[in-house]
């Protein structure tokens, strides 16, 4: 199949990547851009591993075709850490505090799903949190540790001690 050269603006870093029509955003990421963070689970979108935010939505990088998403803004895991400290962002700081990684396979699905929760509502209920984390699957924590993590992060965003 007949490769094109397509740009993708990912983690405010455009690169230039050869595709079929075919490829999905997930394998580009991963296989040709190298940022492994995002996963590759269930391939049929029912896990969640391979989340992704494309303006600032949460998408499933496997159900995507990477040509389909020139001139999006992509962000993967890597993305929302700090980029010139590499210091972890505050919701990746609060799984880790709150113990809500264990394999750690699920973990990037949960952290874009529960960051575009947050960045569309800073007060989201526990059912809020619980709906949007309903598209991702973890099958070590038993979910509350990850909740819990995500309610300590919109605590401390609500009283000013992250940003």
């Amino acid at each position: 199949m007949n490769k094109q050269l397509i740009s993708l603006d990912i983690n405010d870093q455009i690169y230039q990547v050869a595709v079929t029509p075919m490829d999905l955003l997930v394998d580009v990421i991963r296989k040709e851009i190298g940022l492994t963070g995002t996963k590759k689970g269930c391939g049929q979108g029912d896990c969640g591993a391979c989340t992704v935010l494309i303006d600032g939505k949460p998408q499933l990088g496997c159900l995507k075709l990477a040509i389909a998403c020139q001139g999006k803004k992509i962000t993967t895991i890597e993305g929302i850490a700090n980029p010139e400290t590499g210091e972890l962002h505050p919701l990746q700081k609060s799984f880790l505090d709150h113990g809500a990684v264990q394999c750690g396979f699920c973990t990037p699905g949960m952290i874009l799903s529960s960051k575009a929760l947050v960045d569309t509502n800073p007060t989201p209920t526990k059912d809020e949190i619980k709906r949007a984390l309903a598209g991702n699957t973890c099958r070590c924590t038993g979910y509350i540790l990850i909740f819990e993590a995500v309610e300590a992060y919109v605590k401390a965003l609500a009283e000013g001690e992250v940003k």
